[in-house]
């Protein structure tokens, strides 16, 4: 299961009081993402000299990134209040009602998982986005009326993992719209040493350093190892995080110096062993792997993609000369959808 991994970028019930307390809460405090951070500083400097709501923000990428966090930080830089929900939660055209009307003016309404929001909720949120106004059916039949209710001027900020699940209509009414990236190693070692000063753990820059590395370009992930290095240093060690104390700690947990798991390699040598390579259909790997097919596609993949160990093809999934020197295999070279031994060696 997804939830038991440790390099999971997905919200863990351990991570909720956690990430509250590392939050930064302003743009200032903010690592990373700089691009975002200063178009966002211009727009909220701009809307708040015009004593206007903040115009509807995106926020969408990779879990992990940081989306909640800067919902946060817009609502405390506006000066204003938050009032956080799901897309899934908001099921019915009264629970929107519910929370719009309670909110105060300028007020930041952040929806995670927006592409999952229920079809009619969304159409009626389109009005609510544009005019700040809710049209309310009351009764039933011939005898129904419709009614207006007026909102105050509010900012949605929506977060997505999907962007590509959102529909036309409503991406159209985002006026911002910002990707979040994966993080470098050298802002994850800034974010790994402020959250060990803020919990209070003696670490090393070259033990943060190699946090950093293994994290995956997430900081939810490096917030999480940070943890579990904290408490292997304060056992078996004296308690500060060194860079040899983070390496046993990290290959006690099983994660290597990229940032796979035992997982992750799992396919990867499936793949190798089992079907020379590849290519191979997804429902066979996760028959070999005993792994569901979508957990596969929508867990493991991405991060094996992005290092280039992984490629899609018609045909199926190829493991790349990346991941078998990864591995430390020979690689071979031919028709990959042989076997190993009928490919001959690549010189």
């Amino acid at each position: 299961m997804d939830d038991d991994r440790l390099i999971t970028s997905s919200m863990r019930m351990e991570d909720t009081d956690i990430e509250q307390s590392l939050r930064p809460m302003s743009l200032s405090e903010y690592i990373g993402q700089d691009k975002v951070k200063e178009s966002m500083s211009i727009y909220i400097q701009a809307a708040k000299q015009r004593g206007e709501a903040l115009d509807h923000v995106l926020l969408y990428g990779p879990p992990g990134l940081g989306k909640t966090t800067l919902a946060n930080i817009i609502a405390n830089e506006m000066g204003v209040s938050l009032r956080v929900t799901t897309g899934p939660a908001i099921e019915h055209h009264g629970d929107l009602a519910a929370i719009l009307s309670n909110l105060q003016p300028h007020d930041v309404l952040f929806i995670d998982e927006i592409h999952r929001l229920n079809h009619n909720v969304e159409e009626k949120l389109y009005t609510a986005m544009e005019d700040f106004a809710l049209d309310i059916v009351i009764g039933k039949g011939p005898s129904a009326k419709t009614m207006r209710l007026t909102l105050n001027p509010f900012t949605l900020v929506g977060a997505t993992t999907r962007a590509g699940m959102l529909t036309s209509p409503m991406r159209d009414r985002f006026g911002i719209l910002n990707r979040l990236e994966m993080y470098t190693v050298d802002q994850l070692t800034q974010i790994v040493t402020r959250s060990a000063r803020i919990l209070q753990i003696d670490i090393e820059e070259a033990g943060a350093q190699e946090i950093a590395r293994r994290s995956r370009g997430t900081p939810r992930i490096a917030n999480r190892l940070l943890r579990r290095v904290r408490d292997y240093a304060q056992i078996i060690h004296d308690g500060i995080v060194t860079l040899s104390v983070a390496q046993s700690a990290l290959s006690m947990l099983e994660v290597d110096d990229l940032g796979l798991d035992r997982t992750d390699r799992d396919i990867l040598l499936s793949m190798i062993h089992k079907f020379g390579g590849g290519p191979v259909g997804l429902d066979t790997l996760a028959a070999a792997t005993g792994e569901e097919a979508v957990t596969i596609e929508d867990v493991y993949e991405p991060f094996l993609l992005q290092l280039g160990f992984l490629m899609r093809t018609p045909r199926g999934r190829v493991a790349t000369p990346l991941a078998y020197r990864h591995l430390g295999l020979p690689y071979h070279k031919g028709d990959q959808n042989g076997t190993p031994d009928q490919l001959s060696l690549l010189e």
